[in-house]
């Protein structure tokens, strides 16, 4: 097939599979009692809801690979990768695992991805003063690629707090690096990126406020693992100034979320792994806002960062800019999200 055609291709099976599926697995999640039940103040939703739907998003994804990809090594260990998460996802969301046997297992699936070549080992200087245009992390490459992989799997993890929240920031994500990779003429990138886009868009209609089904730990691991490794392959690899910002940009909200709350966890004493009310949607909700309002709000701050991506990808001659304006912009995303009140709990 032509490339455009197996993209194309690519977004349509994976979202008519993902919209066919989501009910089964619906069905699926309550008859192994994989539901989520509204027993804390973190829990914005008031009745019991099914999980699990991350399932659906996995099998329209992984289908859309396997029909319209190239499957390389690297490719390979992304997908072996993401069906270790994706079980551990599915034990999690029927039977609560400890935050600790996740994370080992993340670490497993991310060494799987970098043991089949799928490793950030160098990356452009985004500084134009400092006339090195090249740094290459050595011996740290395994360590920080690790880091990297893990970090994003779990901040994804962590947005997902209101309803078609982390799978449209996941959607839009998927979009801007498949608009990259078509820029920079990685069509076997786009494909993959195309699938996910397709599976992220077929479930949302369930996932939208009111949500009927969860993606659950299920789904927000595998999207954060799939874009993790998929920014290695498609966008550190590209040595221009693009391979150090752009992966930033593109999963700039999940990352700074993650930051802050690690740092306000331990700023207060407590577990940085410990679950809390201080996330930007949760304080978007405290200023009054809605369930859709905050949703709205937060995609089209993911959007506006993506449209910065993709535009220091197309022109280098503007980097400095643009990235001034992305530090100003994240600023605000720090100064809007801190300005509720939040609960102190």
């Amino acid at each position: 097939m032509p490339m455009i055609t197996r993209i194309v291709a690519a977004v349509v099976v994976a979202l008519v599979l993902s919209l066919a599926a989501t009910p089964g697995v619906k069905w699926f999640a309550n008859y192994v009692g994989a539901i989520d039940v509204p027993k804390d103040s973190r829990r914005v939703h008031k009745s019991p809801i099914p999980r699990l739907g991350g399932l659906a998003i996995f099998i329209a994804f992984l289908l859309g690979v396997v029909l319209f990809a190239d499957i390389t090594r690297q490719i390979r260990g992304v997908l072996i990768g993401a069906v270790i998460v994706v079980i551990v996802g599915v034990i999690d969301d029927i039977m609560p695992l400890r935050a600790y046997i996740k994370l080992i297992i993340q670490i497993v699936a991310a060494l799987v991805a970098v043991y089949h070549g799928v490793i950030i080992d160098m990356f452009s200087n985004p500084l134009t003063f400092i006339t090195i245009d090249y740094v290459s992390l050595g011996y740290f490459s395994i360590p920080v690629t690790v880091i990297w992989i893990v970090a994003i799997t779990n901040s994804f993890n962590l947005i997902d707090g209101l309803d078609g929240l982390a799978v449209g920031v996941s959607a839009i994500s998927s979009i801007v690096m498949l608009v990259i990779s078509l820029m920079a003429s990685d069509p076997n990138i786009a494909i993959i990126m195309a699938a996910l886009a397709g599976a992220c868009l077929g479930f949302m209609p369930y996932n939208f406020n009111p949500a009927k089904i969860f993606m659950g730990d299920t789904g927000a691991l595998l999207l954060g693992y799939v874009l993790a490794t998929v920014s290695i392959l498609g966008l550190f690899k590209f040595y221009a100034v693009v391979s150090f910002a752009a992966p930033f940009l593109i999963l700039a909200l999940p990352l700074l979320d993650t930051a802050f709350a690690f740092i306000r966890r331990l700023v207060k004493g407590q577990n940085p792994m410990a679950p809390d009310r201080g996330h930007f949607h949760h304080r978007l909700l405290d200023m009054g806002l809605t369930q859709k309002q905050a949703v709205a709000i937060l995609y089209a701050i993911s959007g506006l960062l993506g449209l910065v991506a993709v535009v220091i990808t197309s022109s280098d001659g503007i980097r400095v800019l643009i990235l001034v304006a992305a530090i100003l912009l994240a600023a605000a995303i720090i100064f809007f999200a801190f300005r509720g009140k939040g609960n102190k709990k």
